[in-house]
C-alpha cells in the first residue's frame, strides 16, 4: 500500500491557491515547532463569504497537500461554514494521511481559524 493517497500526491505536486492576496482582509499564520511546518493563509472576504483564499506553506508534502485541500474546501463558502472546517474533514478529503502526518491537517485547520479570528478582530 502506498504511503500517500493519489489525492495527497495531486495536491502536493499541483497545489491549488498558492500565493499571497495583497489586499487580504484576513491573514492567519501558524507553525509547529516540533516538525518545523509553517502555514500562512490569506482570505479575501466580502459580505461574509470567502471570495478568495491563498496560502504559503513551508513544510513537507502532507503540509502542502493539507493547505491546498483546505483552501479548496472553504473557497466560496460563508465564514460561518468555514469556521466549522476540521482537520478530520481535510484528512478525509485527501483520502487519509499517515498517522504521523495528521498534525499537518491540524495546522491547516488552525491556519484557517487564525485567519478567521483576524477577520473578526478587523470587523470589531
Amino acid at each position: 500500500m502506498a504511503l500517500y493517497s493519489e489525492k495527497v500526491m495531486d495536491h502536493f505536486l499541483h497545489p491549488r491557491n498558492v500565493g499571497v492576496i495583497e489586499d487580504a482582509n484576513a491573514v492567519g499564520e501558524v507553525g509547529n515547532a516540533k516538525c518545523g511546518d509553517i502555514m500562512k493563509m490569506y482570505l479575501k472576504i466580502e459580505n461574509d463569504v470567502i471570495q478568495d483564499v491563498k496560502f504559503e506553506t513551508f513544510g513537507c508534502g502532507s503540509a502542502i497537500a493539507s493547505s491546498s485541500m483546505a483552501t479548496e474546501m472553504i473557497k466560496g463558502k460563508p465564514v460561518s461554514e468555514a469556521m466549522k472546517l476540521t482537520n478530520q474533514a481535510v484528512t478525509e478529503a485527501l483520502d487519509g494521511l499517515p498517522a504521523h502526518k495528521i498534525h499537518c491537517s491540524v495546522l491547516a485547520e488552525e491556519a484557517i481559524q487564525s485567519a478567521l479570528e483576524d477577520y473578526r478582530k478587523r470587523q470589531a
